[in-house]
């Protein structure tokens, strides 16, 4: 084998019944920079176990998913990592008698036993919030993510619970958004629109963070001076002005910990059927006033 450089053939392995070494991750939006930081550190544990990754992207389609599942089935594909705001844990639970699944960005209850990976997304919105306080801001605006998405409605849970606190909390200052950059822009003109007086926005993820900062410049508003504005996930953003402050999010973490998981289940090993949560950090950029380069 060494003499004639001879590769098994992984198709011929695979029809043989055994393992392809080959895994896929769907992803709902590989324009958003927080899923292929997330593709890129599970490719590279990917390879350190001796597996490919195929990367899928959904588009958020819950039809185009179960396309997915099942030309991934077919191809007898070893396990997935799955990043899905449509899919329904009872489809799941039944997948994963044929495939090992792993959910990522998400959470299903307890009795489907579908290892999960999510941040602190409540925590890290208490800690915006605190952050904006203690600047001195005192109309906080939040521009939500998508309605019926688990860290979407923890990040406004959290919003909502530490402005009460504060003795801040107007439900005026909360414009819907949708996680995109055009939605972040769209949310921040409607709020602006209706409430000026904001001073400051903390933005449901960061990419709506960079849409809002389209529309406070717009508005002949200075960042970090007459608005400060922080988003959530900490994924790259080298040309944004000013550097965001952010939640960051362990991304790199958040890959690597799902390969490992889905390794273990592949290898028929024992493994949390419940909730991993990652802890998520602060960092205070330009928009509030800090740096953290």
């Amino acid at each position: 084998m060494d003499a004639l450089h001879y590769k098994p053939s992984e198709i011929a392995r695979s029809l043989a019944g055994k393992q392809t070494s080959t895994v896929a991750l769907i992803v709902p939006d590989i324009l958003n920079p927080f899923f292929p930081e997330i593709a890129k550190s599970m490719e590279l544990a990917a390879t350190q176990y001796g597996y490919t990754l195929i990367l899928c992207n959904s588009g958020d389609d819950g039809s185009k998913e179960a396309d997915y599942f099942s030309i991934l089935k077919q191809k007898k594909i070893d396990g997935i990592v799955l990043a899905s705001y449509t899919a329904r844990p009872e489809q799941l639970a039944e997948l994963q008698q044929s495939i090992p699944i792993v959910v990522i960005d998400n959470r299903f209850e307890k009795k489907y036993g579908i290892p999960s990976i999510i941040s602190q997304n409540k925590n890290g919105a208490v800690q915006a919030v605190r952050h904006l306080a203690e600047l001195g801001c005192r109309k906080i605006a939040h521009l939500c993510g998508p309605n019926g998405v688990v860290s979407a409605m923890d990040r406004l849970t959290g919003f909502k619970e530490e402005c009460s606190r504060q003795g801040l909390f107007d439900p005026e200052l909360m414009e819907q958004g949708d996680y995109h950059l055009e939605g972040g822009y769209q949310a921040a003109r409607q709020l602006l629109a209706r409430r000026p007086d904001v001073d400051a926005i903390f933005a449901g993820n960061d990419l709506m963070a960079v849409g809002a900062l389209k529309a406070l410049y717009e508005a002949g508003l200075s960042v970090p001076g007459d608005v400060k504005l922080i988003g959530f996930d900490g994924v790259s953003l080298p040309l944004v002005f000013p550097q965001l402050s952010t939640v960051a999010q362990p991304i790199a973490g958040m890959g690597r910990k799902a390969m490992d998981l889905l390794v273990h289940l592949i290898r028929d090993e024992s493994v949390p059927r419940s909730v991993i949560e990652m802890e998520v950090t602060l960092k205070v950029g330009h928009s509030t006033g800090g740096n953290f380069l």
